[in-house]
């Protein structure tokens, strides 16, 4: 957003990736912003169509301006907003929440053409266990509390690499 907005340098970007991530098997990016702790904007990618860095630099600018919860970012706002970058490994096939690790796995539901994913940090946000996890993710899509009990449902989970900090350094 930065560099947008600001043309700042992204050898730190290339460096965290090249650091933290293990690219062999990524299974998207997802972009989180916060003010004070309280979420901004939040999207991402569930394919690496054009390359890690392309994607998490298109995803931050979604999250900051095409986010539909919440008004476009401003400039003046940079100063106080914290950047998180989830890389998603490759999703694997799960039966339910005994095959799921609040906390370290993210979880992903598919129902008639509904989609909804939460990241793994949010179990661990809000206190949650497998089950809640997978109640909140089918009410993200769209979906009853419940529906991730019925056989037509595609549950997966997924781990992260996650790193951030302020979107904007002092000047």
């Amino acid at each position: 957003m930065a560099v947008a907005t600001r043309g700042a340098d992204v050898s730190a970007l290339d460096r965290a990736l090249g650091q933290e991530c293990d690219d062999d098997e990524l299974g998207g990016v997802f972009v989180t912003l916060t003010s004070d702790g309280v979420l901004r904007g939040c999207m991402g990618r569930l394919a690496l169509t054009r390359g890690l860095r392309a994607a998490v630099a298109a995803s931050a600018l979604d999250a900051a301006l095409d986010d539909p919860r919440f008004l476009p970012l401003t400039a003046g706002e940079l100063p106080t907003i914290d950047i998180a970058v989830s890389v998603l490994a490759a999703s694997r096939p799960i039966d339910g929440p005994d095959a799921f690790e609040p906390g370290l796995d993210g979880v992903i539901i598919e129902r008639d053409g509904r989609r909804g994913l939460l990241l793994p940090e949010v179990a661990t946000e809000f206190s949650w266990g497998a089950v809640q996890m997978f109640q909140a993710v089918c009410r993200k899509a769209g979906l009853p509390g419940d529906a991730w009990r019925d056989p037509r449902a595609r549950l997966q989970a997924f781990r992260t690499c996650r790193f951030g900090g302020r979107a904007t350094r002092p000047q």
